[in-house]
């Protein structure tokens, strides 16, 4: 009998409250399906407990990334941000990436300034621990790109990649070596990042969740989990022409990479 395909889903937050009433099973769904690794990202002091609660349980299957998301970023965003960045630097190696962390001008653009300045800064954390970027950009790639601009050296992933192969073809103008995280959206009816795939190349490829958002196709519109990993892996082997085992071997690579992972 083969061997199971192995996968790593680069981008979950199953720790959050939409998994209280079945997280222990979401996780093993996830273990039997294959995704042997899960990144969980951080998104604010709030989430911090619940985010190294979980991973706690299983430290050889989630690794944690530890940032500001843009979304929360308000008024008191200087004690936030404070806040995160002392637990970011208190144990630099339980922290694999910072992260998410970027701009988000989908829903407001109040804090639009106060969100660029709260991102540079934590580029720079990424810059002084040596660890990659893990960026969330909505409605906000100009911007998100000017702050990058000043800061090439730093290994980054545009998480929940959902543009076009211009857009794609634009980030990669700027670092030639940026990595982008397809999830379920690669797998909507009018997606267009299908299209931006080959412009990417598979080598510069995360397999992601999003979880609880945007599952993928069959089961859009529920609630998303890591054990959805192996329909988008699908898809993307589907997109680029590509047996499913080496789109799972390659995105298991590329994790590992940008992540240093065992």
């Amino acid at each position: 009998m083969p061997e199971q395909m192995q996968f790593t889903d680069t981008h979950t937050h199953i720790y959050t409250e939409e998994f209280d009433a079945d997280r222990p099973q979401v996780v093993e769904r996830a273990i039997d399906a294959g995704v042997t690794h899960m990144m969980l990202p951080n998104i604010d002091v709030a989430s911090v407990a619940p985010m190294k609660a979980l991973a706690a349980t299983r430290p050889g299957v989630f690794s944690m990334a530890m940032g500001l998301h843009p979304s929360e970023v308000y008024a008191n965003w200087r004690e936030e941000l404070d806040k995160i960045k002392a637990e970011f630097f208190s144990a630099p190696d339980l922290y694999h990436a910072v992260g998410e962390v970027g701009i988000d001008l989908y829903w407001d653009k109040t804090f639009e300034r106060e969100q660029m300045l709260v991102f540079e800064e934590q580029i720079g954390w990424a810059e002084e621990s040596g660890k990659p970027l893990i960026i969330h950009c909505r409605s906000a790639l100009p911007q998100t790109l000017e702050v990058l601009e000043a800061h090439p050296g730093v290994p980054t992933v545009f998480h929940c990649f959902g543009g076009t192969a211009d857009d794609a073809e634009r980030i990669l103008s700027q670092k030639d070596s940026y990595y982008f995280g397809v999830g379920g959206v690669v797998t909507f009816k009018k997606s267009r990042v299908p299209e931006a795939l080959p412009v990417i190349g598979l080598s510069r490829i995360l397999t992601e969740t999003d979880s609880p958002y945007l599952a993928p196709v069959p089961h859009r519109g529920r609630r998303n989990e890591s054990s959805y990993i192996p329909l988008i892996a699908a898809k993307i082997a589907d997109t680029l022409g590509q047996p499913l085992a080496a789109v799972a071997e390659a995105t298991v690579a590329n994790a590992a990479k940008l992540f240093s992972l065992k």
